[in-house]
């Protein structure tokens, strides 16, 4: 068993970063499903706009990190 010192390890670090893209991406897409879901006036044109490119991304980032992990032979 490996003592926890309280500090990533550099593999950890290096995973983390790897998904940085797509926890940014779920960012984004929460906030725009924030803006659709509580708009005083309802949601604008835009703002669907917004929604559908924020859902795009969030697919796009979850793909390119599934091909990365694949390749490293580290596929959930």
């Amino acid at each position: 068993m490996t003592s926890y010192d309280g500090e990533p390890s550099a593999t950890e670090l290096g995973e983390v970063e790897q998904e940085l893209p797509l926890i940014e991406a779920e960012v984004l897409l929460l906030d725009a499903q924030i803006v659709v879901l509580t708009s005083d006036a309802g949601p604008t044109e835009l703002d669907w706009q917004r929604l559908r490119r924020a859902q795009r991304r969030v697919l796009r980032e979850a793909r390119a990190l599934l091909a990365v992990r694949s390749a490293d032979g580290r596929a959930a």
